[in-house]
């Protein structure tokens, strides 16, 4: 007996008859006598229909109203799920952000939770209930609606679980399981057992949209075991917990990750003197403008290239703040490339094993296909390359590292 917190997605709860089905899961859950908390979001489609209807009544809506609306979708469905599970004759009640008590901090829209009262829902379950709660929102200090922004029903579950101590979190998802790439790119890809919180929060900070990363950060923070599973086929899903140093043979290399959202710009020519890289980001990070990847090559002649990364719907904005830069320092010129793409490695093995880098550009090469860029971290390697090659390096790295078969290369 256990007791599990489970969240199930808007696909997973987009049809009353998808509603009636996770009710059927939850029962059974129930009626092996574990205790059971159950967050859900809003129906598929429900929260965008809702910010369409803001959009035409106010250009830009204020975000405290945003909130009051959009946690709406929420409600609904903690509402029909709690009947559904009532008529199966299994005990339930549910409750919105605020009425939990999910405190979070006053930024509307984009809230970080500070505090659970889990006190409710430990009656609740001490008296055989099944407690269903709203995802994505919370209430702040002075009693208004918050919500935690795209994705933040599994930061929902992840925060009720380390609240409750549970035994797992298990985030019901229209995929089965972690994958070592897209199985849409790489037909051999293969389902992982178990996989690290710091090699899940690289792949989900890479481009891997399997789970929101707030929700694994705070999943490792809290030492919460997490296991993704589908909603519509049965099976073991994915174990994301820490690191097993008992394993004595880790794989090299545990997945790829890849990001088609990415852009490029370089503005070459500028003096090579303390601070010019302050200079250039300063300014695009005013403009709100996150910066990945960053490459900075000095001349002979004491001038510097600068090159970074930024997601590709900043970077008209981006070009337009460094061509503003450019002008400022004296820059020979500013370019930019909207066609390229960021492919990466990920692996806690790589800690352990030399030449991974090797192995790795010399798959690429084979391809023909050419490094812009390169970033490395302990358990990372990313590249950016042409996008029109993405789909062919994915599939290259795949097979140099096995990844097609269980343990890959050890």
């Amino acid at each position: 007996m256990a007791l599990l917190v489970q969240k199930f997605g808007g696909t997973s709860v987009g049809t009353t008859e998808r509603i009636e089905a996770v009710a059927d899961k939850v029962c059974r859950f129930r009626a092996l006598g574990h205790d059971i908390v159950v967050v859900v979001s809003a129906m598929s489609g429900e929260t965008n229909r809702l910010i369409a209807l803001a959009d035409a009544i106010m250009e830009q809506p204020v975000p405290r109203e945003m909130d009051v609306l959009i946690s709406t979708g929420e409600q609904v469905t903690i509402a029909l799920l709690s009947m559904a599970l009532q008529k199966r004759g299994c005990d339930a009640r549910s409750y919105t952000g605020s009425q939990v008590r999910i405190l979070t901090d006053r930024s509307h829209t984009k809230a970080r939770i500070r505090q659970i009262d889990e006190q409710r829902m430990r009656e609740d379950l001490s008296a055989g209930r099944v407690v269903v709660v709203a995802g994505f929102q919370g209430v702040d200090d002075l009693g208004n609606i918050t919500t935690l922004g795209r994705g933040g029903s599994d930061t929902t579950a992840v925060a009720l679980a380390a609240a409750l101590k549970a035994d797992e979190c298990q985030i019901y998802t229209d995929v089965d399981g972690v994958y070592t790439t897209d199985p849409r790119v790489v037909d051999s890809a293969r389902r992982l057992d178990r996989i690290t919180f710091e090699e899940m929060i690289e792949m989900a900070s890479l481009g891997s949209k399997v789970l929101q990363i707030r929700a694994v950060e705070f999943a490792g923070k809290y030492n919460v075991p997490l296991r993704v599973l589908s909603s519509f086929q049965e099976g073991d899903g994915t174990l994301i917990t820490l690191e097993d140093n008992t394993v004595m043979e880790q794989p090299v290399v545990s997945g790829i990750a890849f990001n088609r959202d990415e852009a490029k710009l370089t503005i070459s020519g500028v003096p090579d003197t303390p601070g010019s890289a302050l200079r250039i980001l300063k300014p695009i990070s005013s403009a709100n403008i996150e910066v990945d990847m960053i490459v900075q090559n000095v001349g002979a002649d004491n001038r510097t290239d600068f090159t970074f990364t930024v997601h590709r719907n900043d970077f008209r904005r981006a070009q337009e703040v460094l061509e503003q830069v450019g002008r400022d320092l004296g820059a020979r010129e500013v370019n930019g490339d909207t066609k390229i793409a960021k492919v990466s490695i990920v692996g806690v093995g790589m800690r352990s094993h030399a030449g991974v880098a090797t192995q790795m550009f010399e798959a690429l090469s084979n391809e023909g296909i050419n490094i812009q860029m390169i970033s490395t971290s302990e358990i990372k390697i990313s590249v950016v390359i042409n996008e029109k090659y993405l789909e062919l390096a994915v599939r290259a790295l795949h097979s140099a590292f096995d990844l097609h078969r269980p343990g890959g290369e050890a």
